[in-house]
């Protein structure tokens, strides 16, 4: 790729667009991991998987999905988005700058991202409850209505503190990190730009992303599935979890990796495809150069 090319900027919709195609491949693993979190017990992934097959087939696998499209269209984008224009004001070659970037537009994204979140796990967990105690939201769009009415319009915040603190972590685990592991494996190691690189660095940031979210990922999970009342907050959610053992935090990990692995590397495989074909060219005014477009 010339250097025109590999010198363009991202659109602001780009990361939230190529987020939703990401996790319209992995959502499946998603729904299985987040299935794995909420369970009291330890149970097999081949009987969970096997569980759902039975109840619900093939489509069981992509209960949801409309929520996590629009979480995607709406957290990822933000936190795209704003990591990205910010980069217009610091050092983008400062570790300390970036990861400090990636922590404001996690914090802003999570919290504009916490309603479909909650609608995602809600329907992601919806089929291996008994038949009575299930929701049945239709879609995101009449969850969030639903919510809203039943339970008042604060439920839609329900676990807001910890899904922002994962919204945080994972900013910085995956675009801070994708960022200084890309800028290491070009500068450091001669890595030209193109589909290798972007392989390795959205490989690397994932697997970074997992292991920084997962222990927040599991209290998140447990606090927003559980009925109004269960726990007090999310000290008696981290409670409720450690009388599991250590590894609580940790549960649903494998699957956890392969989904946020693959969906890493797809979405940003994505975005820089779509930064070098539909991106826009920096103008050399500094004023300019400081519009994201």
């Amino acid at each position: 790729m010339g250097d025109i090319n590999s010198s363009r900027l991202p659109r602001w919709w780009s990361g939230g667009v190529c987020s939703a195609m990401a996790v319209t491949t992995t959502h499946p693993l998603d729904l299985v991991k987040v299935q794995l979190q909420t369970q009291s017990e330890k149970v097999p992934v081949s009987r969970l998987i096997n569980n759902i097959y039975r109840n619900a087939g093939l489509l069981g696998f992509y209960s949801g999905i409309s929520a996590s499209w629009f979480r995607q269209l709406t957290y990822t984008t933000a936190r795209f988005g704003l990591y990205e224009y910010g980069k217009n004001f610091v050092d983008a070659n400062n570790m300390s700058a970036k990861f400090q970037l990636a922590a404001g537009a996690g914090l802003l994204g999570g919290i504009l991202g916490v309603p479909g979140d909650v609608v995602t796990v809600r329907l992601q967990n919806d089929s291996k409850l008994p038949v009575a105690e299930r929701r049945g939201y239709k879609h995101v769009f009449d969850g969030l209505y639903r919510i809203a009415k039943e339970e008042g319009f604060k439920s839609l915040f329900r676990g807001t503190i910890p899904a922002v603190t994962r919204a945080i972590l994972l900013t910085i685990g995956t675009n801070a990190a994708y960022d200084q592991v890309k800028q290491v494996l070009k500068g450091d190691v001669g890595i030209k730009e193109g589909l290798p690189l972007h392989f390795l660095t959205s490989t690397i940031a994932g697997f970074i992303g997992t292991i920084m979210t997962q222990p927040i990922d599991v209290m998140k999970t447990t606090y927003m599935n559980a009925p109004p009342g269960e726990f007090r907050g999310l000290a008696d959610v981290a409670v409720h979890t450690m009388k599991q053992g250590p590894l609580a935090f940790y549960k649903g990990f494998v699957p956890a990796l392969l989904r946020i692995s693959p969906n890493t590397i797809i979405t940003f495989m994505l975005y820089e495809q779509a930064r070098l074909r539909f991106g826009y060219l920096p103008s050399n005014d500094s004023d300019s150069n400081k519009k994201f477009k």
